[in-house]
């Protein structure tokens, strides 16, 4: 059993190996393709006259400004869509601190009962937090007593 299983995972290397070295033979094949091709117009451009080298040369430049551009466009696209989603969550993120504010301006007792309601959501949240905390003077008893518990 454990023979045949060393055999089944050797078949497999192997397998994976030739498809592996056909994947970069035809690699090859391709670059070589490429290769001949750019020889071959190099050529040609030497036998043609200097005006001609420098019009194929420009048509050359040409080519690849274009092709930059097209990348650089699809790059501006993909910008302006993970902007228009970031403008989305400060949306969200902007109500839900104008309705933070609008409870903060409850009366002080609705507001304590509010936060005892609140109490657990925001201790979950608060884990990761680090920094400053703003809060209300008369809420610093309060305060106080949470931190110590």
């Amino acid at each position: 059993p454990v023979l045949r299983l060393l055999e089944a995972q050797l078949q497999d290397q192997r397998r994976e190996h030739e498809e592996e070295m056909e994947a970069l033979r035809n690699q090859a094949d391709a670059m070589q393709e490429e290769l001949e091709k750019q020889q071959q117009a190099f050529l040609q451009t030497l036998q043609l006259s200097p005006e001609a080298q420098v019009e194929f040369g420009l048509q050359q430049e040409i080519t690849r400004l274009t092709n930059e551009n097209l990348d650089l466009k699809e790059l501006l696209e993909k910008l302006e869509k993970n902007e228009k989603k970031l403008k989305k969550q400060l949306k969200i993120y902007m109500k839900k601190v104008q309705d933070f504010e609008a409870s903060q301006t409850m009366l002080p007792a609705e507001r304590r009962q509010h936060d005892r309601n609140m109490q657990v959501a925001v201790q979950r949240k608060e884990k990761d937090f680090q920094g400053m905390l703003e809060y209300y003077k008369e809420d610093e008893p309060l305060l106080i007593r949470n931190l110590i518990t």
